[in-house]
């Protein structure tokens, strides 16, 4: 850390910790800290007046944002340098969406073109007939196909798609029972085509195939990979895959042909509403400066709570059964993007980094885990996220019921209540802040994901932190392999169980 940060982080922990009710006696609070972004998809409303933010922070966290380069950082981002330093790699996810280098967005549109010429010949039959797709990966490449079906396809798809990461087979065999061989495809996700629970499920997806009259297994893979050599050595057909950049992390990889599924299941203008929404995002990051750049400050809110009030998770809530995955999206993004104890430089972090990312979709969470919220004895800032029109044609008191107990959640956790029986006494002032939606469609979807892809990376460069590498996975990796291998010893506890499941 040089002088400059040290000197803004000392400032920033100097300041007085105000409670949420003396904050909200400025008459102007909710105007200052609520802000609205028309999108491609309508407007989006983001509200921090529920938090601890106040001008003091907001000034102090944008001197922090000077004192490291953020705005060169951002720039490196978006021109292409080489900011992933302990791979020494671009990261270039933006260019898929339109933002970016001319010659990464070049590519990622040379790339696009190929995908929807193989989306647009499968709608057409030239395929034959296909009515499923089994999507296969891990990761990045399961959780962003997985989340943006299950939310953007609930009134129809235009292909059944299942998205299947989990090695254990009773995944793989539960989308074998919804589909029927003859009319379904296979997508293998892998960016290094090597991804152990990806090409196991794989070979069993073929063998599947095989099984039950399909000739030509093989013919019925679409590849989606940055080493299009190694699929092609597996056995795809090179005219069945369809690459992506080396410079596109798994975790960043929708975008990307990783998002192929996304485009047989909603049509290509679909997936093209996505990336629009996204790109409207980026344009919006990349132009703003200080706390008017909203994923900015939302990095502003979470180094406060992490830093200066010790808190260790965040929670997500999202008042919307379509985005009932999104939570678990955010996990990977957030955690294994910032779960670091070393700085870019290799240096020890000196600070808390990323919090415990978990949440859980509304109303269910109200009547299991917001007991601790409440009343608990750990303090979590929360973010709501909702949507004006509903997603059903039901009776408008199922959402108007939706959307009173979100707003009055956060209400509820800010203002507290007093009792003379401690068990029914609410302490408040527990921070939340809420993002509300005019509609959730493609275009939003994707504005919401690179909202907090670019949170994520604002938080990584006010903490030093490279946020686009993941050593962390691999070790227990490794170990895995060693056992497969054979002649490594390890503790007793882990020889016991090994014995125990006749592994050993």
């Amino acid at each position: 850390m040089n002088e400059a940060e040290s000197t803004a982080w000392k400032a920033l922990e100097a300041l007085p910790k105000r409670r949420l009710s003396e904050l909200f006696a400025d008459a102007g609070r909710v105007d200052a800290l609520t802000a609205v972004l028309d999108l491609p998809g309508g407007p989006v409303r983001f509200d921090w007046s529920k938090t601890h933010l106040d001008a003091g922070l907001l000034s102090g966290f944008t001197a922090l944002a000077e004192a490291c380069d953020f705005d060169g950082r951002r720039a490196a981002l978006f021109s292409g340098e080489r900011i992933n330093v302990t791979e020494d790699r671009a990261v270039q996810h933006t260019a898929q969406r339109g933002v970016g280098s001319e010659e990464a967005v070049d590519e990622a549109g040379a790339l696009h073109a190929r995908m929807r010429s193989l989306v647009e010949a499968i709608h057409g039959g030239l395929l034959g007939d296909v009515k499923h797709l089994i999507h296969i990966g891990i990761g990045g490449s399961a959780l962003g196909p997985a989340l943006a079906i299950d939310a953007l396809t609930r009134d129809g798809a235009m292909c059944d798609v299942h998205v299947v990461s989990n090695i254990d087979g009773c995944a793989l065999e539960a989308a074998f029972a919804r589909c029927d061989p003859a009319t379904t495809l296979v997508a293998v996700a892998s960016k290094t085509f090597t991804t152990i629970e990806t090409m196991t499920n794989a070979a069993s997806a073929l063998a599947w195939l095989g099984e039950n009259g399909v000739a030509d297994p093989y013919g019925r893979v679409i590849a989606l990979t940055a080493s299009p050599d190694k699929a092609v050595e597996w056995g795809v057909d090179e005219t069945r895959v369809l690459p992506f950049s080396e410079s596109v992390g798994g975790r960043y990889s929708l975008w990307s042909s990783i998002g192929f599924p996304v485009a047989l299941a909603l049509g290509w203008d679909e997936f093209a509403s996505l990336l629009d929404g996204a790109a409207e995002m980026d344009r919006h990051f990349l132009t703003m400066d200080g706390a008017e750049n909203l994923p900015l400050r939302a990095a502003f809110s979470d180094l406060m709570y992490t830093r200066l009030r010790g808190c260790q998770t965040r929670a997500v809530f999202a008042y919307d059964e379509r985005l009932r995955l999104f939570p678990s999206y955010l996990q990977q993004l957030e955690m294994e993007s910032n779960g670091k104890r070393v700085r870019a430089d290799g240096s020890p972090v000196d600070g808390p980094t990323a919090p415990i990312t978990w949440g859980g979709v509304g109303t269910d969470a109200q009547h299991a885990v917001f007991q601790l919220l409440h009343q608990g004895t750990v303090i979590t800032p929360i973010d709501f996220i909702a949507a004006i029109q509903p997603g059903d044609a039901l009776d408008p008191a199922h959402h108007r019921t939706l959307l009173t107990n979100c707003f009055a959640q956060g209400a509820a956790l800010m203002a507290g209540r007093e009792s003379d029986d401690p068990a029914r006494a609410y302490p408040g002032d527990r921070p939340s802040a809420t993002i509300l939606c005019d509609e959730i469609n493609a275009a939003t979807l994707g504005a919401l994901i690179a909202f907090h892809e670019h949170r994520t990376f604002a938080a990584g460069v006010l903490m030093g932190i490279n946020s686009f590498d993941q050593f962390g996975v691999e070790l227990g990796k490794e170990i895995a392999r060693s056992i497969d291998a054979g002649g490594a010893s390890f503790d007793a506890s882990t020889t016991a169980l090994l014995a125990a499941a006749g592994l050993g």
